[in-house]
């Protein structure tokens, strides 16, 4: 497209290209999970910076058409729920449906976000009209695999996923440790995108007594929480084991869940005393962060985990594994507890010991909100469309590249170009 827009400052001297952006994913708000709540927030950004997006999904349940908004385009395609995901949807192969669409009219590029048959269909429908392809990894698919007993479906998994990514031409990632880890599983063209924290709708300014009153604590109880999908992957059982270490020292502890999944009813047998708050969203969600003390994440195969930035943001004491966001963002002892490894007994004793410790929580907590104020959303959303602007520079680059070869090859064989 050859119209141009103001970048997000707003400033007349400096103006971009008008993208038109095809984005294919199978999760997008009002689903709650990480992956469409960034995608919401990068969508929108796209819109409010004067681009246009083409947004392919699969039909979302007891959906019937989205709504309209100018410069968004919703395709919605048919798909079936996915196993270990039943509220999300997985779309079904479309190859021939998405060449009608973008020979109608054309992209300037495509960015896929999931790697299901959808994702799939996109990236061979981009080659065959030679469109420029990018792509996200927000999902560790491969390490699923070890809590659902089929670990011997990781590497045909890896091999799938490497597959895909390496079609396009640039694997947007969250953190420098994910990308070297892609990297030494041979994909290529892996590129940094981190993300951002909305700091004015998480704070400690947030905290509600009257929610904790609720939930029966006093004003100097200690509240521990979790924050995400009540499943597996996410290692929740180690949520329970650090919360009865510390309610066997602290018998007035509470432990909060906020979020929903296929465990919660184990949840329930294994901790019938914990509050399970179901999912949260908007300020509801930032009052329960700011209320508690300190939160629990010990999830060992997130690519990122936004919620240990909203947690810090939030002003809580936050114990995660050494890895994704945390590694990221945490410095032991100064914002938070990054515990090494991935032994269950480290984190129940690095929890513990905080939790112990009023006065470790104290500075810890004061620090923490100040440790991602620099989380711009802004930044990061600079940051995508400059890497959607590399790849279709590249895309064209190599493409003039192979013309040139093709032109050179007719004229050696003593064929007229004119």
């Amino acid at each position: 497209m050859n119209d141009l827009k103001v970048t997000a400052s707003g400033s007349r001297g400096s103006i971009a290209p008008r993208l038109r952006v095809a984005i294919v994913t199978e999760t997008y708000p009002p689903e709650v999970n990480g992956v469409a709540m960034t995608l919401g927030r990068i969508v929108a950004a796209l819109l409010q910076r004067g681009h246009v997006v083409q947004l392919l999904r699969p039909r979302q349940f007891d959906e019937v058409s989205p709504p309209e908004q100018v410069d968004l385009e919703q395709i919605l395609f048919r798909g079936m729920p996915i196993p270990t995901y039943p509220e999300l949807r997985v779309g079904f192969p479309s190859r021939g449906r998405l060449l009608k669409l973008w020979k109608q009219k054309r992209p300037d590029i495509v960015h896929v976000v999931t790697e299901g048959p959808l994702g799939w269909s996109a990236v061979n429908a981009a080659h065959a009209l030679h469109l420029p392809v990018s792509s996200s990894f927000h999902t560790n698919f491969q390490s699923y695999s070890r809590y659902y007993g089929m670990g011997w479906f990781r590497t045909l998994i890896e091999g799938y996923l490497r597959r895909l990514h390496n079609r396009t031409l640039a694997t947007m990632v969250p953190t420098r440790a994910m990308m070297q880890d892609l990297q030494a599983l041979a994909f290529d063209h892996v590129t940094l995108l981190s993300r951002g924290v909305e700091t004015r709708q998480f704070s400690a300014d947030k905290r509600s007594q009257g929610l904790r009153e609720r939930w029966g604590v006093g004003a100097d109880d200690l509240v521990i929480m979790n924050v995400g999908r009540l499943a597996k992957e996410k290692n929740i059982g180690v949520v329970v084991a650090a919360f009865k270490a510390i309610a066997h020292r602290l018998p007035t502890a509470r432990l909060v869940f906020v979020g929903d999944g296929p465990e919660r009813k184990q949840l329930k047998e294994n901790c019938p005393i914990a509050i399970y708050a179901g999912v949260q969203q908007g300020e509801a969600l930032a009052m329960h962060y700011a209320s508690a003390d300190v939160f629990l994440f010990p999830s060992l195969t997130e690519t990122f985990g936004n919620v240990v930035p909203e947690a810090l943001a939030s002003g809580l004491a936050v114990v995660s594994y050494d890895r994704a966001a945390a590694r990221e963002l945490i410095t032991t002892e100064l914002n938070g507890v990054a515990v090494p490894g991935n032994a269950e007994i480290d984190f129940i004793e690095a929890a513990l010991s905080l939790a112990l410790n009023r006065q470790r929580q104290s500075t810890i907590r004061k620090n923490a909100a100040a440790s991602v104020a620099h989380l711009h959303w802004d930044a990061i959303y600079d940051r995508f469309v400059e890497v959607l602007s590399d790849v279709i520079q590249l895309h064209g680059q190599q493409h003039a590249g192979a013309a040139s070869i093709k032109s050179l090859d007719l004229v050696e064989s003593g064929c007229r170009l004119d």
